[in-house]
């Protein structure tokens, strides 16, 4: 008779449920792409040692109380939480895992694709060639110009300055980015901070500033800050209206960080260039008719950050991982503190 019963969400793939399988649990698993429906989840989660939970799966009071005492650990593939009540969890002492850094650099990649879509106006360009409109639109000197990052006065804005845009600003210096603004929860000066970072990318200008000069004097801003109460619509329309109007707002963070509505806004009036999006406020129940689908210069992902064969592989693997030694008492990849 298996000791653990574990419940999983999701097809995670062969390599993460072979770390689970060798352990010989009672293994309860949605295999199908879509979402587990909820009432799938609360019906099997009685008796559950352990959840395996994507995203998307809401982990809440109603889910601890129908899984009941024997629950130990939940562990998501995710780097984000706030899809799990985290009071809950610390009040019952079940312990969260969670998956960061191993998908720093597919992140990273998707920031710089969008930034570059965004500013080079990658969306309007492909939609006449989609719609045949090409023939019409024969070659002159500034037909669909964008921005260059390359520019000698280019600045680059992040709104927070962690692993993943720290992993950014790299790549866009081979760009020839070549001045950065971030704004961080500690104020500390960047030397502090972030020791010989400026030096090692040969940045001719490295500064820790509020987010209102992140928002007056960037030419590309980046949200890479976590989600939450603390961080809900922290892109709103006063922040917009303070935006040049050459520049670019890309969001890899979290939906709820942008005012969607404000956004559109924006790119209607044009206080600002574009943006580029991989999150939006309420996914996945985004449709063809959603304010920023509608809008031109939005360049618009279905949250594919991390969507590479290596990152998904890593995260379900470490959140695997994270299951088994949560279950065995030892030491998780990756716990977060309640």
């Amino acid at each position: 008779m298996p000791e653990h019963k574990v419940v999983v969400t999701r097809d995670v793939g062969t390599k993460a449920t072979a770390i689970l399988e060798a352990q010989r649990y009672e293994l309860v698993s949605w295999l199908e792409d879509g979402v587990a429906p909820r009432q799938w989840l609360l019906d099997n989660s009685p008796g559950a040692s352990a959840l395996l939970v994507m995203g998307t799966d809401k982990v809440d009071e109603e889910l601890l109380d129908s899984a009941g005492p024997s629950l130990k650990i939940v562990s998501t593939v995710s780097v984000g939480y706030d899809h799990i009540q985290t009071s809950a969890l610390a009040q019952r002492k079940i312990r969260l895992g969670y998956t960061p850094e191993v998908l720093t650099d597919a992140v990273a990649d998707i920031s710089v694709m969008l930034a570059l879509m965004a500013t080079r106006l990658g969306r309007e360009s492909m939609q006449i060639v989609h719609d045949g409109k090409w023939p019409q639109a024969p070659w002159a000197p500034f037909l669909l110009c964008g921005q260059q990052l390359s520019s000698p006065d280019y600045v680059v804005g992040f709104v927070g300055f962690g692993r993943i845009a720290q992993a950014t600003l790299t790549r866009l210096v081979a760009f020839g980015v070549s001045r950065c603004l971030f704004t961080t929860s500690t104020r500390k000066v960047p030397d502090e901070a972030y020791p010989g970072l400026q030096n090692k990318l040969g940045l001719k200008e490295f500064r820790s500033v509020t987010l209102d000069e992140i928002a007056r004097e960037s030419d590309l801003i980046i949200v890479l800050t976590p989600g939450g109460p603390s961080t809900y619509h922290l892109v709103d329309e006063t922040f917009l209206r303070k935006m040049k109007k050459t520049s670019v707002l890309v969001n890899t963070a979290r939906g709820s960080v942008v005012d969607s509505n404000a956004l559109a806004l924006a790119l209607r009036g044009g206080w600002i260039w574009g943006a580029g999006i991989d999150v939006v406020e309420g996914e996945p129940d985004i449709d063809a008719d959603h304010i920023l689908v509608k809008e031109p210069r939005a360049v618009v992902l279905p949250h594919i950050g991390s969507a590479t064969y290596d990152t998904r592989n890593a995260m379900t693997c470490t959140a695997a991982e994270n299951l088994v030694r949560g279950l065995k008492g030892e030491k998780l990849l990756a716990e977060v503190e309640l």
